[in-house]
């Protein structure tokens, strides 16, 4: 019974992986494939550990897989989170069917990138676009701290 749990936990989790995969290949910018990556891989990854978990049937193992999976639902939202908003500020391009965009109107009712401009000096890339409602000024290359 426990092989047979196992053997559709493990396809799921490849089926699951291989959406990540696709999506990620796929999908129109930055932000959607990182949902998909994050989503999906994350259930895939974690579907897998845990028919590891079940065909291992030992307390070690079985601790293991938990705990991976633990930390796997915990790093890879927030880490999806903080790189999707770092894309937005430099200026990474939206899809051009992106109706919603919530980050802009926070920037503009609180100032908050005002500060964030005056903080980091942005340089542009030919992927970039500019916002003027929140992302800073750029010139040429990468992201460098001012002092």
């Amino acid at each position: 019974m426990s092989d047979v749990l196992a053997a559709v936990l493990m396809v799921a989790g490849a089926v699951f992986a291989l959406v990540a995969a696709v999506g990620v290949a796929r999908l129109p910018d930055l932000l959607i494939r990182m949902h998909a990556a994050t989503k999906a891989g994350t259930l895939g990854a974690g579907l897998i550990l845990l028919a590891v978990a079940i065909q291992g049937a030992e307390t070690g193992l079985t601790l293991r897989a938990l705990a991976a999976i633990f930390f796997l639902l915990l790093t890879a939202p927030v880490s999806a989170h903080l790189i999707g908003r770092a894309a937005y500020r430099v200026g990474v391009r939206l899809w051009e069917r992106t109706r919603v965009d919530e980050f802009e109107t926070y920037c503009r009712e609180t100032g908050r990138c005002e500060a964030w401009r005056q903080e980091f000096q942005i340089k542009s890339d030919d992927a970039f676009v500019k916002n003027p409602n929140c992302h800073p000024e750029r010139s040429e290359g990468s992201l460098r701290k001012t002092k």
